[in-house]
Parts: C-alpha cells; structure tokens; sequence
C-alpha cells in the first residue's frame, strides 16, 4: 500500500492536466480486449502467452514481436482499430490527459489486414471524435513509419496520408528497431511530409545508437520534436545547442532498453532521464505502450519523482514543455498555458502543503 505522503502524490500527478505525446496504439491495447480479439480471429496465441506479453518483469524484455503479433494476427477490421482507439483515450482521459497524441503504424496493418488505409484512418478518427464526446479528451493522429520496412514503404505511407488528408492526422513519426536503420534513410519520406505542411518528430538515441542519429533527425530530416533522444547527452556540445533550440523530447521513464542494460542497483542513477534537464535539454514524461510496460500516465509522472529525484517545480516546467511540443491550436496552447499552472498550484497546496516546493535533484 502506499505510504500516505505517496497516495497524496499519486492523487495529485493524476489530477494535474497533462498532454501524452509518445504513445503507441498497438501498445495501449487492453488485456482482455487482446484476448478477445485473439479468440476472434483464431490467433495462434495461447492465453499463456497473452498474458506473458503483459508481464513485467524486473528485467522487462522487448515488445516490439508483440506490437507485430497485434498486426499479423488480431487487426482484422476498422471496427478493431476503433476499439482499440476508443479504449486508449478512455483510459488516458481517466489520468487527466487532454490531449493525446499517438503514433499508429499503417504499413504493418495494411500489409497483415488487408484493410484500406483509408478505412483503417477513417475508424480510428472516428473513435478520436467518440472519445472526445464521451471523456472531453482531444486525440491526434500520428502515422509512423516502420523503419524495419523500405524506405519506398515510408513515401508510400504519407502519399496515403496526403490523398486522405484529416486535420486531426498531424503529423509523422518513425519507429521500431532503430539499430543499422539511421534517420537519413527515410530523407525522402520526411521531405515531402514537410513540404505538405504535416508535423515531423522521429524516435532516435532509442536503443544506445549514437548521438549523430538525433542529430541527423533535427538537422536533415528538420523533425519538430524527438521521441527519447537519450543519447543526446553523449556530446554536451550538441546536447547544449538542443537547449538553445528549444527542442522537446519525449521521453519514456519506463524504457525497456535502459532496464535491460543498466545494473538495477544503478539505473535511476545512470538512465539518461535524469541528466538531461541538468544539459538544458527539455523533456516531457510519456508511458510508451501502456499496457505493455504496465504504466498509466500517472505513474509515469511519479515515476519521474521516485526515480529519478525530480522536484514539483521541474515538473511543472515539463507539463509546459509538453504544452509546447504540442501540435495543437496556438489559442488552445496559449490559454492552457495560462490555466494550467494555476490548477497545478492548487492542486499542489489542496493535495502536499507540505511538500517542498523546490529542491535539486541528486545527480550522482
């Protein structure tokens, strides 16, 4: 159970307002809705094995064979994907998200279930819109590219993208194994998404690839924000010039691949979370595949807090930074701007009068 001074943060992290901006879909699914979509489809899944994909172990292993078993065996119609949609700014909206901006992989679905991408977008924008009636959250769109597909494949995605054009599909992403597929290769991709006016963000410095992968994302592909970015902080000259660009990073304080590598006993001391607002760099906690890495956006926030040592006030500046990386109305961002760090301050003294209102976090 949790220790009184540990409920009143828990009550408080989710009741400040958040925006989510690194999220997976396929990662939100539900136990039970993977299972009832299994039996459905005749997956070759046993239940034993459904439930080991939502095992979190001290030592969590990698997920990315299950996001691909959710294509391969269980998407099978635009129904599917509303549900699943649906269900994810549900369960977001419960943790005070108001704006959620998630990645979707059309390429894989497309490839496995033999849906249209415009059927497949037409049912997960109508489930943003369901979503936002029921629970008052806003969701937004943010095809992905597959980067373990060629790169024709990713120029291929965002002419669907473009033929298909929605306002509440923002922008692009690229995703899974970043390893011997650097940035540069999906140039062409990215060009011509910018060149249509959508949002760019890229997942780079994921998996200990080097610092010239994020590099490469804001200088070649001119991405608007980074997803992770974590080893960025390997060149403190590049890391300060992110700084002095404002770049956002999304960042993922249940990262499996950090888990994997760092000696428990070490990694909240040497994750690179907790070294980046101390080189300038600003970052925004997100949960990833939620239902995978066993995370709500609550516990993201107080992850950010346990593990890392970070203070109230640092997380009031990454509510804003997430505020800021946004891709949203610049009214709409403006007048959050100016509500949201009220509600955090009463939220604040209602829920942990007691709670310093700043300290430094330990860096060693």
């Amino acid at each position: 159970m949790d220790r009184p001074a540990d409920a009143n943060l828990t009550a408080f992290l989710r009741a400040i307002p958040k925006v989510e901006l690194h999220a997976h879909l396929l990662g939100t699914v539900r136990h039970q809705t993977f299972a009832e979509l299994a039996e459905r489809a005749g997956a070759p899944l046993t239940r034993e094995e459904i439930d080991g994909f939502y095992t979190r172990d001290e030592r969590p292993k990698g997920i990315l064979h299950v996001l691909r078993a959710l294509d391969s065996h269980l998407i099978r119609t635009p129904e599917d994907l509303h549900r699943i949609t649906f269900e994810y700014l549900e369960d977001a909206a419960a943790h005070s998200v108001r704006h959620a901006e998630f990645f979707w992989n059309p390429t894989g679905t497309v490839q496995h279930s033999g849906m249209a991408y415009a059927d497949a977008q037409d049912a997960i924008v109508r489930a943003i819109g369901d979503a936002e009636r029921a629970h008052g959250i806003a969701g937004r769109l943010v095809p992905s590219i597959d980067r373990e597909a060629p790169p024709e494949a990713a120029v291929e995605m965002v002419r669907w993208m473009l033929d298909h054009r929605h306002p509440w599909v923002v922008g692009i992403g690229i995703d899974y194994r970043e390893n011997d597929r650097p940035p540069e290769m999906f140039a062409e991709a990215y060009a011509l998404a910018r060149a249509a006016g959508l949002k760019t963000t890229a997942h780079a410095g994921e998996f200990g690839m080097p610092w010239t992968n994020v590099q490469t994302a804001l200088d070649l592909l001119k991405v608007d924000r980074i997803d992770h970015g974590y080893t960025a902080i390997d060149n403190p000259a590049f890391a300060r010039a992110c700084a002095e660009r404002g770049v956002v990073f999304t960042v993922v304080p249940t990262n499996s691949y950090y888990l994997r590598t760092l000696p428990p006993e070490r990694w909240a001391l040497d994750h690179p979370i907790r070294h980046m607002p101390a080189l300038g760099l600003r970052i925004h906690p997100n949960t990833d595949d939620p239902t995978l890495h066993k995370v709500t956006p609550t516990e993201a926030w107080f992850k950010m807090v346990r593990d890392f040592g970070f203070s109230l006030d640092d997380l009031r500046g990454f509510m804003l930074n997430g505020l800021d990386g946004a891709w949203m109305d610049d009214a709409l961002r403006a007048q959050w701007r100016t509500e949201w760090p009220v509600r955090f301050d009463e939220l604040r003294a209602r829920l942990l009068p007691d709670w310093p209102q700043s300290c430094s976090h330990p860096s060693t």
